[in-house]
């Protein structure tokens, strides 16, 4: 009967007259009313019908929300659980019509219709989703409940109808997990990497059945990898940007993950102690039931379990809809699997043909950044280099070969090969790029094909003569922010003869641009400045006003900025490259980080005492140290290899920068309870520093930030 739950009190006294010993059932009426058998159409229990007794008894030890309308009026009997689901109604409703009761709701289709049938004409009725509002005394709108209800007629001894017997089970909890079963398969279904599979998997687990504990492992070659979830856990927005924390497994793991993903059988435990031969911390030993499913794939071989620290009886509806998400797991670890696979394999391709060390020169500062397209899955042809040249000038180039295969990243290393031999042997930006023209044509004949396409721009840097020469076939016009001493920085671009692209012909020509101290040259790919539902100009000026605006002249500041200058997603390559002039040389450390648990506190150490030295601002190296530590133990946790720190420090600003050459996911971590903190490093590098960011590398990735040194 639709109505709202109201909480029942605690059960009172038995009620005057009413028998105590064995039968109490029978007399015995929900808590908080003050109703005598005697005093309604049933009268005294011991004048009550054999099979009325049994209904009465049925109705008040059960559980389940049960209620009794008895007689031609229909008068309410019900159990404690029937008095919670009507509410505000119970304990008045005890004993009177439940047409009076339900008087404003009676006349509505499916309610006191369906309960006369079944009592006029003894026609049961069974309504398997009905929705009943429902108010636990929470604030805002009631929520909708789902309910399975049932009424039946109740015959006595002599066959006649007495009564209707009401039955109401409420499936809220199944329906929602029906529900957010499929939102787990669309948000399944955007993942890429076997992190994203186990982020969202651990989500839904946890949010979906209400757990304790949530384990997800998979095969990692002879071993495993597990990663899991605490009810309680607090996550914040920097968590969600770095890898799940796995833990590596042997391969006779006694963990349950571990058995069920060997066995591919699944196994429930209703009460017990399921981790207690491998409780890792308190968490684990608290577990009392576990479901551990296996995951139903032919690449991946993997578990997914779901605890609880108190016994939980695992119904078939949880096990079906445990079955069905483990299902869901599956294909989603598989796709994961081959898209690593793959994956790897093209940006490991595109990175060996990317200069893995950039020139470290005292005046000239130098940054690059490279990121896939929005199909991270192929290579491409983006390629960025600098070197020293014969005569002690720079040569920075940066060039773009049309295509995401395997065959434009080939082509983009014959191109970059080229263009360094050829500057090696005559540094002018026009013969090299009137060289590297022949080379295209040459390509596009042996591969009998016009499609070749290569734009690219080549400059030489020369410090001492505070000046840059530039040359371009069909790429973008470079970049240079000017900052001249006392002034506001401002941004320009450089008007160098674009011409078409490489292997049409075209003999490039050179443009000369002052490069004083200060000022930064920047580099970029189309993938930075074009997207596809706006015009060209409208990313160049974005580009520029990104970098005018720029805390520093930093190249590796710059290149942060340019590829988030322009709003939404390309689906090109990114690449970029930013040389400064360094007003002053700048004083650089580094230092390796072994993969040790001391190894912050020792970064810590180091850097305090070299940052000391060079008399840095007290304020700002507590900071800074801060941040490096918090960096460093990011690295250990998430790469499991050794790091490398290293600082570099200017008039104008602090860079510190943390570098790891491990793959992400394959990390151990012993003191599991210290993890906690997790994700508070780039939370504080936020707070404490004036920009950072991360750069993949080729073997690896480097995370680091930037603090301004305040004037004076």
């Amino acid at each position: 009967m639709p109505g709202t739950v109201g909480r029942v009190p605690a059960p009172s006294a038995p009620t005057s007259g009413a028998p105590t010993g064995p039968g109490a059932a029978t007399s015995g009426v929900p808590a908080g009313s003050a109703l005598r058998w005697a005093d309604t159409p049933l009268g005294a229990p011991e004048k009550w019908d054999p099979a009325v007794r049994a209904v009465v008894d049925l109705v008040l030890a059960s559980p389940v929300p049960m209620a009794l309308l008895y007689g031609d009026d229909l008068l309410l009997l019900y159990n404690e659980g029937w008095g919670e689901l009507i509410g505000a109604r119970h304990p008045e409703a005890l004993g009177r019509p439940a047409a009076e009761v339900f008087a404003d709701v009676w006349h509505l289709p499916g309610a006191g219709e369906v309960i006369e049938r079944a009592y006029r004409r003894g026609e049961p009725f069974l309504e398997r989703e009905a929705v009943l509002p429902v108010d636990r005394h929470r604030t805002g709108p009631a929520e909708p409940a789902m309910f399975t209800r049932g009424f039946s007629p109740v015959r006595d001894s002599a066959g006649r109808t007495i009564g209707v017997l009401s039955v109401a089970a409420q499936t809220s909890q199944v329906t929602r997990q029906l529900q957010s079963l499929s939102d787990f398969a669309a948000a399944l279904s955007g993942t890429l990497t076997l992190d994203d599979v186990a982020r969202v998997t651990l989500r839904y687990c946890l949010d979906s059945f209400d757990a304790d504990l949530v384990c997800f492992g998979v095969d990692d070659g002879p071993a495993w990898r597990m990663v899991r979830r605490v009810h309680g856990e607090l996550l914040d927005e920097a968590d969600e940007r770095l890898p799940p924390l796995w833990r590596r497994m042997p391969a006779d793991s006694p963990v349950p993950v571990v058995v069920t993903a060997r066995s591919g059988v699944p196994a429930f435990t209703a009460d017990g102690h399921p981790l207690r031969d491998s409780a890792a911390d308190r968490h684990d030993e608290k577990i009392r039931s576990l479901a551990a499913l296996p995951l139903r794939s032919a690449v991946v071989r993997g578990a997914l379990t779901v605890g609880y620290q108190v016994p939980h009886p695992w119904s078939p509806a949880e096990r079906a809809l445990l079955a069905a998400a483990a299902e869901l797991v599956g294909q989603a670890a598989e796709r994961a699997r081959r898209f690593e696979t793959q994956h790897g394999t093209a940006q490991l391709l595109q990175r060996s043909m990317l200069p893995e060390q950039l020139p470290d020169l005292p005046r000239l500062r130098i940054a690059a950044r490279y990121d896939p397209g929005v199909d991270g899955n192929a290579a491409g042809g983006d390629f960025y280099d600098a070197f020293v040249l014969p005569t002690g000038a720079l040569g920075v180039v940066l060039g773009d070969v049309a295509g995401h295969d395997v065959q434009a990243a080939a082509r983009m290393g014959q191109v970059r090969a080229a263009l360094r031999a050829l500057a090696l042997t005559d540094p002018r930006p026009d013969a090299v790029l009137t060289g590297l023209d022949r080379l295209v044509a040459s390509l596009c004949t042996e591969g009998g094909t016009q499609e070749l396409f290569v734009t690219v721009v080549f400059g030489v840097i020369e410090a001492d003569r505070e000046r840059i020469t530039l040359a371009s076939a069909g790429h973008p016009a470079p970049l240079v922010r000017h900052c001249p001493a006392g002034g506001e920085p401002a941004a320009g671009y450089v008007e160098v003869p674009p011409g078409p692209p490489l292997g049409l012909g075209y003999r490039p020509r050179t443009t000369v641009v002052p490069f004083h101290p200060g000022d930064t040259l920047l580099l970029y790919s189309d993938g930075v400045v074009e997207r596809r539902w706006q015009d060209l100009s409208t990313g160049l000026a974005g580009l520029k006003a990104a970098v005018t605006a720029a805390s520093s002249g930093d190249p590796r500041a710059l290149c942060a900025v340019a590829t988030a200058a322009v709003a939404g997603a390309t689906e090109d390559d990114v690449a970029v490259l930013a040389v400064e002039h360094a007003v002053k040389p700048s004083r650089s450390a580094s230092m390796e980080v072994p993969a040790e648990p001391t190894a912050p506190g020792r970064v810590r150490h180091w850097m305090t005492a070299q940052l000391t030295e060079w008399q840095v601002p007290e304020a700002l190296i507590g900071a800074a140290v801060l941040c490096t530590s918090e960096l460093t133990t990011n690295a250990l946790l998430h790469a499991g290899t050794a790091a490398r720190v290293e600082i570099d420090l200017s008039a104008e600003r602090l860079l510190v920068s943390v570098a790891d050459s491990g793959t992400r996911g394959q990390v151990t971590r012993a003191q599991t309870d210290t993890l906690s903190s997790r994700g508070r490093g780039l939370g504080l590098i936020e707070e404490l520093s004036d920009a950072w960011g991360t750069d993949p590398t080729v073997r690896g990735s480097t995370v680091w930030f930037e603090i301004l040194i305040p004037a004076g």
